[in-house]
């Protein structure tokens, strides 16, 4: 079989202006409460889609970790490629794909660092091996060997073993501040239901689009 001929006919759901909140953040909510129960596979991870400023764009698969009303959270290494093009070109796109409802959310908006406090209440609730591992890799940087990393991890595990591991500088959170939200649900022929939200003086205003 040609990748040509390989295709999905989508027909589970449909998706209904009535069947849409008004709220986009509710409405994203409710979908992962959904894709939770279907027992998705890392139903938080996301494409994260970031670009320099002269638009040289990049995506990278990472994992949410909060969402309110404020917008959409992940955490990295600030010096990290992705790092680096946030702080020089503060937008991003999102993107989830729940294959097993059939459905996709994006997300376009700004993007601000979270607050120390906020990024240091998430490192600490992360497992030992994580949190020494964020003081061990310089993310995106060129490693001459997996055996560096390995020595590095190995120094870092001692240092850290009589105590606490601390929040370190280069690491903490994003949020994605959204000016666009849409859900797409497939259906069949690829006449698919997409419904946007466009924030407009800073009031929600949703529409479908066509397939």
């Amino acid at each position: 079989m040609s990748i040509a001929d390989i295709r999905t006919e989508y027909q589970r759901l449909a998706l209904s202006e009535a069947d849409v909140a008004d709220d986009p953040i509710a409405q994203f909510t409710r979908w992962f409460d959904e894709a939770l129960k279907a027992e998705v596979v890392e139903p938080n991870a996301m494409c994260l889609a970031t670009a320099t400023p002269d638009a040289y764009p990049s995506a990278r698969i990472v994992l949410l970790k909060g969402v309110d009303a404020r917008g959409f959270v992940f955490y990295t290494d600030y010096r990290s490629r992705k790092g680096r093009e946030l702080a020089d070109n503060p937008c991003a796109s999102l993107c989830f794909f729940w294959p097993e409802l059939e459905r996709q959310v994006r997300i376009n908006g700004a993007v601000q660092r979270v607050s120390r406090a906020e990024s240091d209440a998430y490192f600490q609730s992360r497992p030992l091996p994580s949190r020494i591992g964020a003081w061990t890799s310089v993310q995106s940087s060129v490693l001459p060997s997996r055996d560096v990393l390995e020595a590095q991890l190995a120094d870092n595990a001692t240092r850290f073993a009589d105590g606490p591991v601390p929040l370190p500088e280069h690491w903490g959170g994003f949020r994605v501040v959204p000016e666009e939200i849409e859900f797409w649900q497939g259906r069949p022929s690829r006449l698919h239901d997409r419904m946007q939200f466009r924030r407009e003086s800073g009031q929600w205003v949703k529409r479908r689009l066509s397939p």
